[in-house]
């Protein structure tokens, strides 16, 4: 069976996947807002489309111009989409910039000292090595970050399979006596044509699918925090309020609801202006958070209210916790506004059980809250 392949119809069918790619991510810019992790990838598939079309035109125009131009090209394609890699992953930051200014100009010089030299076998390693040193970042971090997603480590040991692929592509091309080449049929050449093949459908897809994994980890936000304190909203605070109750049912521990509001708030808005509430509201739940534990949950539960669950925490820790936030907020000064403000708590501790309910949970803590404005305001009261 004849595994050799006609390397024209190989680079064509490159341009024709880099194109492809070019127009879908085109119809998605033009209804959506642009940025510049999208810019980036989009121009380097720019790039790459029209470093493989130089290729096909090989033979028209000297060997060492098409050569020396289109990996050029291919190198600075190659650093744009993985520069794009990890703008999604978080990690191009200032040293990692530098490191990949620095390698695309190092892979670039190199190779065109490698073209003078005129041994096919030593720029092909290049190539491959080069490439290696563009991949090896996203594809480690992908791989070793704790916050990846399934799909980031799929992505990962894929284009780790790519990696080991072009190293031992260098292998071949410094260590056979035979020659290899693009445009020499033989295995090798097949070998490489899948390399590339696979690394124009992992950056494709992959970034595709990477830009969609974030997109839907940013809806999740909005749907389940507030969009102004950053905290849960209501439905998703109630929603882990009931498996939290649910689980320390079968531990018979106890749990503490913490129900409060800010003591005259209206009068705050009315004063200062919405913009000066908003602030408030924001550093009220930045204070509150810093002594909130891991299981703890924050919830707005709209306008000024605010709820706060304590699984595990008993009645004297639960009023011990709530004295220190009514302590903190009584302290706090917001920059240049010149405001200060309380907020009322409402306490209730259980040993949940099989029936206990949230909402009268709720109800109860609502109670106490109320008692706590007839009490005078900026107090703690418990029921």
């Amino acid at each position: 069976m004849d595994y050799l392949l006609d390397m024209k119809t190989i680079f064509i069918t490159l341009v024709v996947g880099h194109i492809f790619t070019i127009i879908l991510i085109s119809a998605y810019w033009s209804q959506h807002a642009k940025e510049s992790t999208m810019n980036i990838f989009f121009a380097g598939k720019c790039v790459q489309a029209f470093a493989w079309f130089v290729l096909i035109l090989r033979g028209g125009i000297p060997d060492v111009l098409t050569i020396s131009f289109s990996n050029t090209l291919l190198f600075l394609g190659g650093s744009l989409e993985t520069i794009a890699l990890l703008q999604l992953q978080q990690k191009f930051q200032r040293k990692t910039k530098n490191f990949y200014y620095l390698m695309t100009f190092v892979n670039i010089a190199t190779f065109h000292i490698v073209i003078f030299l005129k041994q096919e076998d030593i720029r092909i390693a290049v190539a491959s090595l080069g490439l290696v040193t563009i991949l090896f970042l996203p594809a480690y971090y992908m791989i070793t970050e704790k916050s990846s997603s399934l799909l980031m480590r799929m992505m990962g040991y894929l284009y780790g399979i790519v990696i080991l692929m072009l190293i031992g592509r260098a292998l071949f091309a410094l260590f056979l006596e035979q020659v290899i080449g693009f445009f020499i049929p033989s295995i090798y050449q097949t070998i490489s044509f899948l390399v590339l093949f696979l690394v124009m459908i992992l950056g494709n897809t992959g970034f595709v699918l990477l830009m969609k994994e974030r997109a839907d980890r940013e809806l999740q936000h909005l749907a389940n925090y507030d969009d102004l304190t950053g905290i849960l909203n209501r439905r998703m605070f109630v929603n882990q309020a009931r498996g939290s109750l649910i689980a320390y049912a079968k531990r018979k521990k106890p749990i503490s609801l913490l129900l409060f509001d800010i003591d005259e708030f209206k009068t705050i808005n009315d004063t200062y202006g919405h913009e000066a509430g908003d602030r408030v509201l924001q550093d009220l739940c930045k204070r509150i958070t810093s002594f909130l534990g891991e299981n703890d949950l924050f919830g707005r539960y709209g306008g000024d209210e605010f709820a706060i669950l304590l699984p595990g925490t008993d009645e004297i820790e639960s009023t011990d916790k709530a004295e220190l936030f009514r302590q903190t907020i009584a302290a706090a000064t917001i920059g240049d506004i010149a405001v200060r403000y309380s907020i009322s708590i409402g306490v209730v501790t259980v040993i949940p059980d099989s029936n206990t309910q949230l909402e009268t949970l709720y109800t109860t803590c609502d109670k106490a809250l109320y008692g706590a404005k007839n009490n005078g305001r900026n107090g703690v009261i418990r029921l």
